[in-house]
């Protein structure tokens, strides 16, 4: 990637993006967020220029530029994703700390943020605009859906199939051949051993639905 990167957002994850990038030797253009205290200001270094609906700056991604959605709010994740692809016509680019390891066959999107120590396996698929954070695993022939969102340290067995916007906490296991629902939340520390329905929140080892 020769161009600079435009980080949208601010929070931890911008944070997580913009070391990332630095690491692999790439330019940090500047930060956007619509926190109007923040404009102007540094953090770690590169400043935030401006709102994220700033023409100014949103008119040189993809002819000076390139973009990344650092924001782990799904619903806002996807209009910026929308905005970029339907005004600036571009996709978000990937994420990828150079301390990742990704087998040769690996199927990625566009948009994904894959931080340090995460591992995947050979024939895994991950859509677009996924959040893996640092350590997780991610076994063979498993796949992940579009804005999935897995925790720190979770291991996703072989065959796994986790379903667009689901959300894992940090040091979950799921074994092998396990699907999870569309939405689902699965909290921190759970065993998933069998399948978990569209939307449905589970805890604990073994893990279960948590009641409403």
């Amino acid at each position: 990637m020769d161009n600079p990167v435009l980080i949208f957002g601010t929070s931890y994850l911008g944070r997580i993006a913009r070391e990332i990038f630095e690491v692999n030797g790439n330019v940090v253009y500047g930060f956007l967020d619509d926190d109007n205290q923040r404009h102007g200001k540094e953090i770690d270094g590169i400043v935030v220029l401006g709102n994220t609906d700033d023409d100014g700056f949103l008119k040189l991604i993809g002819k000076k530029c390139e973009a990344f959605v650092a924001v782990d709010d799904n619903r806002f994740r996807k209009t910026l994703v929308k905005m970029l692809n339907e005004v600036r016509h571009v996709q978000p680019v990937n994420a990828i700390h150079r301390d990742a390891l990704l087998a040769s066959h690996v199927e990625l999107g566009h948009g994904n943020l894959i931080d340090s120590g995460v591992k995947i396996g050979v024939g895994a698929k991950l859509g677009s605009h996924c959040i893996l954070q640092c350590g997780a695993l991610i076994g063979a022939e498993a796949s992940l859906g579009d804005f999935a969102q897995i925790g720190s340290g979770s291991i996703i067995n072989s065959g796994v199939r986790i379903e667009p916007e689901a959300f894992i906490g940090s040091g979950v296991t799921i074994v092998s051949g396990v699907t999870i629902g569309k939405g689902a939340r699965v909290g921190a520390g759970a065993v998933v051993i069998a399948p978990v329905k569209d939307g449905e929140t589970v805890f604990g080892n073994p893990a279960q639905p948590i009641k409403q």
